[in-house]
């Protein structure tokens, strides 16, 4: 490829001056100031038309995988949902499940089916969220508010299981915080009847809309083959016509036991990402349905050694806010701030290195509670996973998410790295654009749904 030497046009300057055809350089960024400006592209530009295009993806290294590595396995929990604020509990999972393979344990069937419901809630946000702000951006400002309406829906159900709608830390090296609450399987389906309705609007609005279909198919295509060079995974690669997804290829939790569809287009375009983000929202949907038909009873962690422990008797609503009712009733208490000896739940010591953390009545009502929760989050203390390394992936709303953990025997991880699925499409935006109009970088971009907090790891 031949060399190109750089000259700064000025207004006025150009091909329509009679000095010949000059290519222009547009700084186009750095966008997202709430990220401190994550990404940046330098549009080499031949009129209207995207010649090339030179995309830095971030000025500030948030160091996820460097902060893992510092302190006990359980407390790199709180970094893992804020690598993506919109799809959070799948990321918990994720490292909580990489963690879980290294100490060769399996979570109980219930905590299976709970990951799976939650994850699938997620994706669906993530997915709500990718096609209003992508609609939002070419001037469909009401499809951009009945999807959040929609996201609203399913926040309600995420801020009932783990008391948090964004900053999360709902897993458990082991099972997670807490069990569904009572009567959550009807407010699903009450939630994902309003979701469908939203849905179907939202199709009627864009789906054949011709000013959304002229902006969409056809721009930012990527072949079967170049979306495979690239490394893409989810939609956009199931977009391109293939239909690989980790739930299908490597399953993991309770999804062998579900029935869903990998929806799957032919031409690799943004429209065709838009169509198989409608249609993996109603596979979601379906998949959370037949996971609450068949949820099992019984707990929902597991110790070091894979034995189950039992839920606490009774939730910390107070904690939560929920304090109604609360007042000059029987209740009953847990064995441990009954003061008696709690054997799933005993004063914690090295040698016996629990993995779960004590529910927060426990934490917060005992000394033995207390000093439960210290020894597993605080350094020299904790689970010690064998000497070995692990990956673990999940199908993430933007494609394979995996976390590769290696342990030493100590306290705390040797080495972190995740694997972000946003970061193959950022790696392909150039290819997408070159050819198309400088105003098709915006439904590109959307396309892709970049999550700078993953990418900027």
């Amino acid at each position: 490829m031949a060399k190109r030497t750089r000259r700064e046009i000025y207004l006025g300057e150009g091909s329509g001056t009679g000095s010949g055809s000059q290519h222009l350089y547009v700084n186009m960024g750095p966008s997202h100031p709430a990220m401190h400006g994550v990404i940046r592209i330098v549009a080499e530009l031949d009129g209207e038309t995207m010649v090339n295009a030179d995309v830095e993806i971030g000025y500030l290294h948030r160091a996820f995988e460097k902060e893992c590595e510092v302190g006990p396995y359980n407390n790199a929990i709180p970094y893992t949902d804020r690598l993506n604020y919109v799809s959070p509990l799948i990321n918990n999972f994720g490292y909580a499940s990489c963690v879980e393979k290294l100490l060769g344990i399996d979570v109980t069937e219930r905590c299976q089916y709970i990951r799976v419901i939650m994850s699938e809630i997620s994706r669906i946000c993530d997915h709500l969220t990718c096609i209003g702000a992508s609609a939002m951006e070419l001037g469909a400002f009401t499809v951009f508010l009945y999807m959040i309406k929609a996201r609203e829906y399913l926040w309600e159900l995420v801020e009932d299981v783990t008391g948090a709608r964004l900053t999360i830390s709902y897993a458990r090296v082991g099972g997670v915080k807490a069990d569904l609450p009572d009567g959550f399987g009807l407010k699903v389906r009450k939630a994902f009847k309003e979701t469908r309705q939203v849905l179907e609007e939202v199709g009627k609005l864009l789906t054949g809309n011709r000013i959304f279909m002229d902006r969409m198919v056809g721009v930012g295509a990527l072949s079967r083959e170049e979306t495979i060079a690239y490394a893409i995974t989810g939609p956009l690669l199931r977009a391109a016509g293939v239909s690989y997804d980790v739930r299908r290829a490597q399953p993991h939790w309770a999804y062998d036991r579900v029935e869903f569809e990998i929806p799957t287009g032919r031409n690799g375009d943004n429209y065709d990402r838009y169509l198989v983000r409608m249609a993996e929202m109603e596979q979601s949907m379906r998949i959370v349905e037949q996971a609450l038909d068949a949820l099992p009873g019984g707990p929902i962690n597991v110790d070091w050694e894979g034995r189950a422990i039992d839920p606490a008797s009774y939730v910390d609503r107070g904690k939560q806010g929920k304090t109604e009712g609360l007042l000059l009733i029987p209740i009953t208490l847990s064995p441990n701030l009954a003061g008696l000896e709690r054997p799933v739940h005993r004063a914690v010591n090295v040698a016996d290195k629990r993995v779960v953390l004590p529910p927060k009545e426990d934490t917060y009502g005992s000394i033995e509670g207390l000093m439960n929760h210290f020894m597993l989050i605080m350094d020299g203390s904790g689970i010690r996973p064998p000497k070995g390394e692990a990956y673990f992936p999940v199908e993430g709303a933007n494609g394979e998410l995996g976390f590769y953990i290696v342990s030493d025997g100590t306290d705390r991880p040797y080495r972190v790295r995740c694997r972000p699925p946003c970061f193959p499409p950022m790696a392909a935006l150039p290819r997408m654009i070159e050819g198309e109009m400088v105003a098709d970088i915006v439904p590109t971009f959307g396309s892709i749904n970049m999550i700078a907090g993953e990418l900027d790891r």
